[in-house]
């Protein structure tokens, strides 16, 4: 119990790997999971020099992947500390011409699935947090600044990362004196495979990085069980604060 735990979704690649990154590098043992095993595999053969790895392959549209994974996490470390809710799905489109199976699986995986995997986390996570008292457990949410900010063609999209945001508000609120608390995690466009349709318009240089969010996770987890971020806003440079 005294070598503290990650379950990251999403890790195979993008944000979610550079955060697996920063994790082994900090001495976290890791559950990495994503939905294609190749890459999967690849990820996590990366990091098994450095630290304890489990891959799982699973799709979080899957309620019983859902439960599997946390299932798996629990049979091979007992216990966990941070749970990141990176893995998710984007598509862009007008409310007007969008197609409600585009939208329900939008709001099925980046919503839904987030939902079951921390009431399935939670015993672990209240675990986690009496084996390391004085952090506490946490769970990091990748959501968006388009949850926050709308922005056209977007609708769907941001719909399902506002109801993430207010779901990490209500579980810290729930249960912090477990501790257990939430963040959610809005950057605007970070330069990854999701946003290669981006880049043409926005140029790679002025996009976010991996880096930049993986930074962040890890301050998050150097805090106190104390102290409580609910949201944190990630923007890019320019003339507009509320910058996708």
């Amino acid at each position: 119990m005294s070598r503290r735990t990650a379950l990251v979704t999403g890790a195979s690649r993008g944000i979610g790997l550079g955060i697996a990154q920063r994790l082994a590098a900090a001495g976290y043992a890791l559950t990495l999971s994503a939905r294609r095993e190749e890459p999967l595999l690849r990820a996590a053969s990366e990091l098994a020099g450095e630290t304890e790895v489990a891959p799982v392959v699973g799709n979080l549209a899957t309620e019983d992947d859902v439960r599997q994974l946390a299932t798996a996490h629990e049979e091979r470390f007992g216990s966990l500390d941070l749970l990141v809710l990176n893995g998710g799905v984007g598509s862009a489109g007008p409310v007007a011409e969008m197609k409600m199976k585009t939208y329900d699986l939008m709001l099925n995986i980046n919503l839904r699935a987030q939902f079951l995997l921390i009431q399935q986390c939670l015993p672990m996570l209240r675990k986690g947090a009496v084996a390391h008292s004085s952090h506490g457990a946490k769970i990091v949410a990748l959501a968006s600044i388009t949850g926050v900010a709308g922005e056209p063609n977007l609708a769907a999209y941001g719909a399902s990362k506002a109801g993430l945001i207010s779901l990490c508000e209500t579980v810290t609120l729930e249960e912090s004196t477990h501790g257990v608390t939430a963040t959610a995690l809005s950057p605007g466009y970070v330069d990854t495979d999701m946003t290669e349709w981006k880049r043409e318009e926005l140029g790679r240089e002025s996009m976010l990085s991996t880096s930049d969010v993986a930074e962040l996770v890890l301050a998050i987890t150097r805090l106190s069980a104390r102290a409580v971020v609910p949201n944190m806003v990630l923007t890019r440079a320019g003339e507009q604060i509320w910058r996708a």
